[in-house]
């Protein structure tokens, strides 16, 4: 992280605090009772996912859990991956250390917390696709669900992978040609909102 990005906290939002930054929208009809639309967004989030990672890539799982006074044990959290990996041995790779709360100016009595957990792995070591779909389903009343902000961040490309929610997720690079052929291939599903400044990154000069 600090070779690569340099300076960047890894906290949301990322895309407006990195240059080199993709931000994708994933949920397209905001009728929340037709399952199309979760369906949609699986899809989504699901294909760039693949297009970013290989099985073989070494990556970093990050998990932070913020807890507000109390403390969630390790063995109770530790849930959130063994439920996604494919051989629990990958489990004995799992680290977490505590950090101040990552949203400080929302912590007035410094009291707050947040437990990062970090697995280090390769993409084909956990079955992402019920995690994805866990992850996007963690404001739509669907189980199961994940409410934890997860970070995927491959240390053979250089990136980070963030979904922040059903509506969309971000894609950080270390280098704009690592992620051009996927702003090229995905254009149509950039947010529009954002699309100026992306279209300003991958300029080529």
């Amino acid at each position: 992280m600090k070779l690569n990005f340099p300076d960047l906290e890894l906290r949301p939002p990322l895309f407006y605090n990195w240059d080199i930054s993709i931000r994708f929208e994933l949920g397209m009809d905001y009728n929340f009772e037709n399952h199309s639309y979760l369906e949609g967004v699986y899809k989504r989030a699901i294909d760039l996912f693949k297009s970013i990672h290989s099985p073989n890539d070494n990556m970093y799982i990050v998990v932070d859990v913020n807890h507000f006074g109390n403390h969630p044990s390790f063995s109770r959290k530790i849930n959130v991956f063994s439920k996604y990996v494919k051989e629990k041995a990958v489990l004995y790779k799992l680290h977490k250390h505590t950090i101040p709360y990552i949203f400080p100016e929302d912590d007035e009595n410094g009291t707050y917390r947040t437990d990062r957990f970090m697995l280090k792995c390769k993409t084909s070591d956990f079955k992402f696709i019920p995690l994805i779909k866990a992850i996007c389903n963690q404001d739509m009343g669907v189980r199961p669900g994940i409410s934890h902000r997860i970070y995927f961040i491959n240390m053979d490309k250089n990136t980070i992978f963030h979904i922040y929610d059903d509506r969309g997720c971000d894609l950080l690079a270390a280098a704009p040609e690592t992620i051009r052929d996927i702003y090229e291939e995905y254009n149509e599903w950039i947010l529009d909102y954002d699309r100026n400044e992306i279209d300003n990154a991958f300029k080529k000069s």
